[in-house]
């Protein structure tokens, strides 16, 4: 996994010529969570056979995202597990709080004690209000209690994160059209809390149908033209090659073992594509 991370950064000499246009930020997502059950990401099982050597997954997580800074290019990660995150959160420009645990006051306290920008995506039935609260709450201050390195409880003072921002991602309808946005915006500005927000082209925006995130990111930008000052970006599941396949082995080297993908290619051609309608 790490590898096909790291096999990425070649591709990345193209994309300075899309800068002027847009921010590039590279999806490292090392956690994965489960509606029932399933792999559990790189961190948790880096070797998919059962083992769950964490200290191995954190390792390879953090080999990757110091490969990918140390080319100034910036990371973002989806926020799962409050025990792994201190072990990775140095190294993460941007940050998400997925569907399932956006609703979670363990994960709102988490994000009011980071350090990066940090996204809170709809529920999976759509509903937006549970992220809004979300991002309130996140901005203010909370104590945590974590376990320190002599073993005892530890207390500590967040800061508090004013950089929240809803993410869309559909749920049972999709949502991100031009009335979707607009009545996002509102419910966020009646709340008084910061109305950018980011398009997720995955999930329940593209019914789970990777090559659809094509079609969803060309008509965000398109409708990001109609209301300026909105939408601050989008977000794609890419990887080396298009698809999916299970987790057994022999496993094809650079597909998707949970979501599936466009491939590497057509997130190039879909850049620039993005990079003409700016």
């Amino acid at each position: 996994m790490t590898e096909s991370a790291e096999k990425n950064f070649p591709a990345y000499s193209h994309l300075p010529k899309y800068l002027s246009k847009m921010y590039i930020v590279m999806r490292t997502y090392f956690e994965k969570p489960r509606t029932r059950k399933g792999w559990k990401g790189i961190m948790h099982d880096p070797d998919l056979n059962g083992s769950y050597d964490v200290e191995k997954g954190i390792r390879y997580a953090r080999q990757c995202l110091s490969s990918i800074t140390t080319m100034r290019v910036a990371t973002a990660t989806e926020f799962l597990d409050p025990f792994l995150t201190p072990y990775i959160a140095d190294l993460i420009c941007w940050g998400a709080i997925g569907a399932r645990t956006t609703e979670s006051q363990t994960h709102r306290q988490l994000a009011s004690g980071l350090h990066c920008p940090v996204g809170f995506k709809n529920s999976t039935d759509g509903n937006i209000n549970l992220a809004i609260d979300a991002i309130i709450a996140a901005r203010e201050q909370h104590i945590v209690y974590m376990t320190s390195l002599t073993n005892s409880i530890s207390t500590l003072l967040t800061d508090g994160n004013p950089h929240g921002h809803l993410i869309l991602r559909g749920g049972r309808e999709p949502n991100y059209g031009l009335s979707d946005i607009t009545k996002a915006v509102k419910l966020m500005h009646d709340e008084g809390i910061n109305h950018r927000l980011i398009i997720d082209c995955s999930h329940g925006n593209s019914g789970k149908v990777a090559k659809r995130q094509i079609s969803v990111a060309r008509q965000v930008i398109d409708n990001r033209k109609k209301i300026p000052g909105y939408v601050a970006g989008i977000m794609v599941e890419s990887f080396l090659q298009d698809g999916k396949q299970s987790d057994s082995f022999p496993l094809e080297y650079g597909q998707s073992v949970t979501d599936e993908c466009i491939s590497w290619q057509q997130t190039e051609q879909l850049l620039s594509t993005l990079a003409a309608q700016l």
